[in-house]
């Protein structure tokens, strides 16, 4: 499995914006065995999103998908900055079916 955890940093006061274009049309990515989008309690603009994927190639075809590049334009223009990202190889969870 693959995995990614990264901080998204929403431009001021469009934190929730940002966090309906992410959650919108996410039910068809093959390969995803789950994909989080979580508010920082205590940051008002950040945002967290934890992703599990059977490989690191679904998660890169992924990218090319029609709604992921739509969702990434429509994202762009209110997206401040990253803050953090890191990879990590996920051995099991609940969900996970591991």
């Amino acid at each position: 499995m693959y995995g990614l955890i990264g901080k998204m940093k929403a431009a001021a006061g469009q934190r929730d914006a940002l966090i309906a274009i992410l959650l919108d049309g996410i039910d068809a990515m093959p390969g995803c065995l789950s994909y989080v989008v979580a508010r920082d309690p205590k940051d008002a603009d950040a945002i967290w999103i934890s992703e599990v994927w059977d490989s690191q190639d679904s998660h890169r075809a992924s990218l090319a998908l029609p709604s992921v590049q739509a969702a990434i334009a429509k994202a762009k223009p209110i997206i401040a900055g990253f803050e953090e990202h890191h990879e990590t190889e996920p051995v099991g969870g609940h969900g996970l079916g591991g």
